[in-house]
């Protein structure tokens, strides 16, 4: 099988799959046991945040350790939800988790509308509008990449916007992390990030809470992770997370690997647009990895199927909304027609993705589109 869905989840890296095993068999007691065997653990799990936090330029102190991204959200902007007589500000094409963590408490809620289609980017100047407008929020959340899409947000000047109206600025950067350099991220007030994205495991994932976003609580029933998120601190995972980040920022730091990648996705697109395939999101402004192509005619299911009997694996867009009949919230915020969104397949690589996977899925597509054309097409009547 050809993997293209590297955006749901990704395989264990070699560096993830060693730190685990290691910390499985040598590090695998509670930390907040008090004897000297666990007091090991509470030090390797103390190193894996500096270590963590020193990629994200950020200090120690202000990294919790999660389950994933998921909880990461619901951490924070269950907070901000709670509060009564406070707004919200989301973009409109936010992950499942940053929507519906919004909308569960008692907060209002204010979608940011994003640039149409082909763009798909918050415009700064128009959240810098929103922020000088009535009620002031109190919580921006806008992500760094779109996993549907790969659209990149310009997250320095939204962190800028967000700062200067004295608003904190929370930003997803699940997609991002692994795929882009790190250091943008740093503006923002809070990050969400999830291990399995970027070569680590399943179950385990963290977020940034800087300063102003005050004293958040999280899951209740100790005082693990400074009191902001009770349970036995999941290490075998957090040394296997931390290890796949260093892995990943080998490749995210290597501009001419970047550059390669970005070809061979450049020329997947020449070729399928030359099939009358049309592409969602921004061109100018995209991850590496990131294809969300819309078919000139087939449902999206059959795509999938008849790529995956190629070899093939894609997926219709996100993980956390497989299954949906409508047309993704996403293509919806773009405003792709309905029609033209329920046909929409994602394409994701990965690191170890090569040229002539890019090349094989273009001929696969070229070969099911002529088979889709032939289907599709009325029956000639032949008069006597």
């Amino acid at each position: 099988m050809v993997y293209f869905d590297h955006n749901a989840t990704t395989p264990l890296c070699a560096e993830a799959r060693e730190a685990w095993l290691k910390a499985s068999e040598e590090a695998w007691m509670n930390p907040s046991s008090p004897y000297p065997a666990a007091s090991r653990v509470r030090h390797a799990l103390d190193a894996a945040r500096e270590e963590l936090a020193g990629h994200l330029d950020a200090r120690p102190e202000e990294i919790v350790f999660t389950s994933g991204a998921t909880e990461a959200a619901n951490l924070v902007l269950g907070h901000f939800a709670r509060q009564r007589e406070q707004t919200l500000l989301i973009g409109a094409t936010e992950h499942p988790c940053i929507r519906e963590s919004a909308q569960s408490g008692v907060a209002k809620v204010d979608i940011l509308p994003v640039q149409p289609q082909p763009d798909g980017r918050i415009a700064p100047l128009k959240l810098a509008e929103r922020l000088r407008a009535k009620p002031r929020p109190a919580l921006v959340a806008i992500m760094a990449a779109n996993n549907e899409t790969g659209t990149e947000n310009d997250v320095e000047a939204i962190a800028r916007v967000c700062r200067e109206a004295q608003v904190p600025f929370l930003c997803d950067a699940v997609q991002w992390i692994g795929k882009r350099p790190l250091g943008a991220l740093r503006h923002a007030d809070g990050l969400l990030g999830s291990a399995h994205k970027f070569g680590g495991p399943k179950g385990v994932g963290f977020a940034r809470l800087g300063a102003a976003l005050g004293d958040l609580r999280g899951a209740r029933g100790g005082q693990q992770e400074g009191g902001r998120r009770g349970g036995t601190e999941n290490y075998p995972g957090i040394a296997a997370m931390v290890a796949a980040l260093r892995s990943a920022q080998a490749t995210v730091e290597d501009a001419q690997a970047i550059a390669t990648r970005e070809a061979w996705r450049s020329r997947f697109l020449e070729r399928v647009r030359g099939l009358g395939f049309g592409v969602a999101g921004s061109e100018a402004a995209n991850l590496w990895n990131t294809v969300l192509l819309l078919p000139p005619l087939g449902e999206r299911m059959r795509w999938v199927m008849r790529l995956a009997k190629r070899g093939f694996a894609v997926s219709t867009g996100s993980a956390c909304s497989t299954g949906r009949e409508s047309a993704s919230a996403v293509l919806q915020a773009l405003g792709i027609p309905d029609a033209t969104a329920r046909r929409a397949i994602r394409i994701s690589s990965g690191r170890e993705s090569s040229e002539s996977d890019w090349q094989a899925l273009a001929d696969a597509i070229e070969c099911i589109l002529a088979d889709l054309s032939a289907e599709d097409a009325p029956a000639t009547v032949v008069r006597i």
